[in-house]
């Protein structure tokens, strides 16, 4: 390697987000999802048996759906491509499976992660139909929103459907940990936490590993550098760092309806702090007004109006 290549294999280094770098390689390095990829879970036996079929990850953001699609390429050994939905089209998926068919002659098996699955439209998904159920390409598809409304029904029945969560306050925890003390770059850089900040940089990411590890990034970068070398992260650092995260929500799907659902049910158990809150939640996220005074119309009608047929008045 000369010179050249070292700066730019160094150039190339900075300029790779940490949530990138510190990507986990194998399922000992993954972490959250143990109702999954814990000892003796039924994904992980058919990774390490290699006994998989067709699959989509369905959970938000930052939770490890593109990470364990990568694992499972590399603990299962197979050709692996991988896609997005939002700019690939159906000349790109035939391509992938043209070279599946020709792996499958060589008895090599070929693994395609579609990245928002949902993205595609219906003939995009019709194009994957026939070499998924006949086994040439195995489908990881990843998805954010609920695939039984966004992925046809013939594609769907050929999937398992895995539901992955929201990381827990301790996952992400260790993942920041893990970054502080493994990272080449971050490493560098002696790195102390004011107070409650690191439990704050924790809390405010929201359960999303990615969002804690930019966040960490760029509070480094931000941070008055200390004594030495070092830098002291305090919490407005933090709250610079991570800004405001947007309420979690949807104008069709699961959020739209489960929240209006939780508002609804609050009302009618007579908890005003609840209600309070999920109507808040949907104020901040953005919801139509006018969809929520047509459901508290409802509700007084039929869920008040018999106790006070005043209510509408």
């Amino acid at each position: 390697m000369d010179l050249f290549d070292q700066q730019a294999q160094e150039m190339r280094r900075k300029t790779t987000p940490l949530a990138d770098r510190m990507r986990p390689k194998s399922l000992a390095e993954f972490v959250g999802q143990e109702h999954l990829v814990g000892e003796g879970r039924v994904l992980r036996r058919a990774i390490e048996q290699d006994e998989l079929a067709s699959m989509i990850f369905w959970g938000p953001p930052g939770v490890g759906k593109t990470t364990l699609a990568q694992i499972i390429a590399r603990e299962t050994r197979s050709d692996f491509f991988e896609i997005s939905a939002v700019t690939a089209g159906v000349a790109d998926i035939r391509k992938i499976l043209k070279k599946a068919e020709a792996n499958r002659a060589l008895a090599k098996h070929t693994i395609l992660f579609i990245d928002e699955i949902h993205r595609f439209n219906k003939a995009q998904q019709d194009a994957l139909l026939h070499r998924v159920e006949d086994g040439t390409v195995l489908l990881i598809g990843a998805t954010t929103e609920n695939p039984s409304f966004e992925v046809i029904a013939p594609l769907l029945s050929r999937c398992r459907v895995y539901r992955l969560q929201p990381l827990t306050f301790e996952e992400i925890d260790t993942i920041v940990g893990r970054a502080l003390q493994s990272d080449e770059l971050l490493s560098r850089t002696p790195v102390q936490f004011q107070g409650q900040a690191r439990h704050l940089l924790v809390n405010m990411a929201g359960g999303d590993a990615r969002s804690a590890l930019n966040a960490l990034e760029l509070a480094v970068r931000l941070a008055p550098k200390s004594k030495g070398d070092g830098v002291t992260i305090d919490e407005e650092t933090v709250r610079e760092a991570l800004q405001s995260r947007a309420t979690p929500y949807d104008k069709k799907g699961d959020y739209h309806y489960d929240v209006i659902s939780a508002f609804i049910k609050s009302v009618r158990g007579s908890d005003p702090d609840a209600a309070l809150y999920w109507l808040a939640r949907m104020i901040e996220a953005g919801e139509d007004p006018k969809f929520i005074a047509r459901r508290l119309i409802i509700l007084a009608s039929e869920d008040i109006g018999n106790a006070d047929p005043l209510a509408l008045v």
